[in-house]
């Protein structure tokens, strides 16, 4: 059985329908799905069991013997959320619970870190575990240092032969965009929004560079295809000797206006951007770039290519936002 914390939201249940296709079955899902449509998320999948996250550690221990790893993708993932009691909950202490119960009964364990342990980007993008390199890196939000202090913690438990789970692998995720996180609302990424806009009859909207060293528009993301990301996530799973924390981006970063630009070209429409103030309470931790340095995944054997921007746009706008169903 392997387990998917999260396997409702937006990339994890991306990973159940990818897991599924390669033909894993028994999957117990980890969840909360509310009274909206987060359950159409995996109306189209099988999984064996579903677990609201306040049951995970008792339902694990109940299945001792039978579960062959874990998938930990749950969190709180608002950059916004200013509940740092809620953060420190949810995102460190279930995280480092589920690394204690992995490295005591030996069961593989790829839980998610994210791009925002980087901060402003001024140290770089670099994926370095050493515990030298972690201390320099000072996120923004109180997601991105959740996300940080387990990492920290792991390179600690490393750094002293501590206890770990069989295979491990921490993963920095960058801008994902795909199918499944309309349930995001606001934090949805820009794609879905900016085809809500342009179908309202509106320009699309992007925020204004509050730097002389960028046009509007002119931010730039590392922007990653949903699919790529769990196809990280099956090469892992496929290759039970590879450790490590690894950032997974496309590699290269790409403005927000050629990713407005590549949904005009999906839609088939004449391109209308309109530029808007950044919030003034935005504009002190605002990245104006992020960009994932692949090296160490692609050392560790991985070498499949990454979905061309705007080849992701494409496919994310025509079969699934203005299809019937747009539901993966």
């Amino acid at each position: 059985m392997i387990v998917v914390t999260g396997g409702a939201g937006f990339i994890g249940s991306n990973l159940v329908a990818t897991l599924n296709a390669a033909g894993h079955s028994e999957i117990l899902v980890v969840d909360r799905f509310g009274d909206g449509d987060k359950w159409r998320n995996l109306a189209r999948h099988e999984v064996a069991a579903l677990v609201p996250p306040e049951q995970l550690m008792s339902v694990l221990d109940a299945n001792v013997g039978r579960i062959e790893g874990v998938f930990h993708m749950g969190a709180i993932s608002a950059t916004t959320e200013r509940d740092v009691d809620l953060i420190v909950r949810e995102n460190v202490a279930t995280t480092l619970g589920l690394w204690d119960w992995c490295a005591r009964h030996q069961v593989r364990l790829i839980y998610a870190s994210s791009a925002a342990t980087y901060g402003d980007g001024a140290d770089g993008f670099e994926d370095d575990p050493s515990l030298d390199a972690l201390a320099r890196l000072k996120p923004m939000n109180p997601y991105g240092w959740s996300k940080h202090l387990v990492d920290r913690r792991v390179a600690r438990i490393l750094a002293s032969n501590g206890a770990r789970p069989p295979q491990w692998a921490g993963l920095k995720f960058f801008n994902v965009y795909g199918p499944n996180e309309y349930h995001k609302g606001g934090q949805m990424s820009v794609v879905p929004q900016l085809v809500r806009q342009i179908q309202d009859g509106r320009p699309a909207r992007l925020f204004r560079s509050h730097r002389a060293d960028y046009a509007h528009g002119g931010q730039l993301r590392d922007f990653v295809w949903v699919g790529d990301v769990t196809a990280v996530m099956l090469w892992l799973w496929q290759r039970p000797d590879v450790s490590g924390l690894f950032n997974v981006g496309s590699g290269r970063a790409r403005s927000f206006a050629d990713l407005a630009r590549a949904v005009f070209v999906a839609m088939t429409l004449p391109e209308r951007i309109d530029y808007i103030d950044m919030p003034g309470d935005l504009r002190e931790r605002y990245q104006y770039f992020t960009e994932a340095r692949m090296d160490r995944l692609r050392a560790a054997g991985y070498d499949r290519p990454f979905t061309d921007l705007e080849v992701g746009v494409t496919v994310y706008v025509r079969d699934y936002l203005l299809a019937e169903d747009p539901y993966r």
